[in-house]
């Protein structure tokens, strides 16, 4: 199967979508010491700065599914780039910390919009023997856009140039622009609105050796139904199962500890005796950054070769590990004198070994694979709100582990903290192994049918 230009414009969409996110999750940590020096805001403000993106985004999300199902996912991504773009030059031009705010929620909005509706863009638009490949972009997408803001935040750490890093964001919003306007909207869509013409001719750009038969399996799968299910029909039995999927693996992706990691760094990489602030971002770019990268191409590569369940268990064990090794380690540091010479402990190389461990682990499974399996369980009369429900579901485990992740290191220790992820990362584990079909090499239609061919499934409720 040849790889036409709409094919690799399609790779490009859903890169830039992931961009977005990346470079604005990475990029306010090091905007911050600008914002407070500009501002003089409270540590409660410097909090709500951080935290309420994942607000915006979480009720993006929720809007997401019901907007990509009306106006159809490539509308969607166009309406998530352009808020962005206009959130990012509210953040740079902000005069004062709320207008700031403001601009983070309008941000965070628009990144919700496009987790939702890119991921799903890809999916139905890849052929099925690379759509985890495609959809795992995504993932590439984010982990590359945090290395890049690391980078930059390194660049322009000093007095007002927070206001450029946070306006650098507005750059990948425009070519994301670029890059979905001459794209078509999905086949899958276009069927649902009656518009087999269109359809055609968008199957034609993406699929032109296959067309009649790809053709033939969308009007089969869609035949007369109704061009979307009723919220009822979304938690009916017959659907409960790859709900529940897509919920259980959104959670899992957040509560195993990855963002709490990530912001808390700094702090690890200080106890392992880097003592300098410049040794310390160092220190996060490239053996966070960096690792993240390199580590999720290695799913972007095989997860439709070895499949998503041995990726995601393989990674699970990974991290249980090396999470339980941080926890040992930051006992040992909490208990030992700090370092006399100024130089990393023991516990604190060790403790950054398992770090760099913990983050390649997560990044060639839980954070791409789960997008990819996202995108692919739910049934296309339900696929726009089921996505919708997991991807909030992520947001808003999201949330919660950064909000009280140092209330938690404060109540229960640096060591008890990692012990609770490292433990539900096992959780999650027996979890997969169990509950999670292989969906690997099947088309969303076969993946549909699946459900349906389940015993206990209502076979009535068939969405119509």
């Amino acid at each position: 199967m040849p790889v036409t230009k709409w094919l690799l414009l399609v790779g490009a969409v859903i890169l830039t979508a992931g961009l977005l996110f990346g470079y604005d999750q990475g990029v306010i940590s090091g905007a911050l010491v600008g914002i407070e020096k500009s501002f003089s805001v409270s540590t409660f403000m410097v909090e709500i700065i951080t935290s309420w993106v994942t607000l915006g985004a979480l009720v993006g999300a929720l809007v997401a599914g019901v907007l990509s199902d009306k106006i159809g996912r490539k509308s969607a991504v166009l309406l998530a780039a352009v808020l962005f773009a206009f959130g990012a030059l509210v953040e740079a031009l902000a005069p004062g910390a709320w207008v700031l705010v403001a601009g983070r929620l309008i941000v965070g909005f628009g990144v919700g919009v496009a987790s939702v509706a890119a991921p799903l863009y890809a999916s139905e638009m890849a052929p099925t023997r690379v759509r985890g490949r495609f959809v795992s972009g995504y993932q590439f997408g984010i982990t590359f856009g945090i290395f890049l803001a690391y980078l930059i935040d390194e660049l322009l750490s000093s007095g007002e140039r927070w206001r450029l890093m946070l306006g650098i964001s507005a750059v990948p919003a425009v070519l994301l622009v670029a890059f979905i306007l001459p794209s078509s909207d999905t086949p899958r869509w276009f069927l649902t609105k009656g518009r087999r013409a269109d359809a055609r001719a968008a199957l034609a750009r993406i699929r032109p050796d296959d067309t009649d038969a790809a053709m033939e399996e969308l009007e089969a799968s869609v035949d007369d139904e109704a061009e979307q299910a009723s919220w009822a029909v979304v938690f009916s039995r017959t659907w409960r199962r790859p709900l529940t999927i897509g919920i259980g693996l959104a959670v899992f992706q957040q509560v195993t500890g990855i963002n709490a990691i990530i912001y808390y760094a700094n702090k690890i990489f200080a106890a392992a005796g880097f003592i300098t602030p410049q040794g310390q971002t160092a220190a996060t770019t490239w053996a966070i950054g960096a690792v993240n990268v390199l580590a999720t191409l290695i799913a972007v590569a095989f997860v439709d070769k070895l499949g998503r369940k041995p990726l995601l268990r393989a990674g699970l064990v990974g991290m249980a590990l090396s999470l339980t090794v941080v926890a040992i380690c930051f006992w040992f540091i909490n208990k030992s004198s700090p370092s006399t010479t100024g130089g990393p402990t023991d516990a604190g190389l060790i403790t950054l070994v398992a770090l760099v461990v913990y983050i390649a682990s997560f990044a060639f499974s839980l954070g791409p694979v789960v997008w990819t399996v996202i995108n692919e369980i739910f049934p296309r009369s339900i696929r726009g709100r089921g996505v919708s429900i997991a991807t909030a579901a992520n947001w808003g485990s999201a949330w919660l582990v950064s909000q009280f992740f140092l209330s938690l290191v404060s109540t229960i220790g640096e060591s008890g903290t990692f012990l609770l992820f490292a433990a539900l990362s096992v959780v999650a584990f027996i979890w997969v192994s169990k509950a999670l079909p292989e969906t690997r090499g099947r088309s969303l239609e076969d993946i549909e049918q699946m459900w349906l061919d389940e015993p206990g499934a209502l076979k009535a409720q068939h969405p119509h």
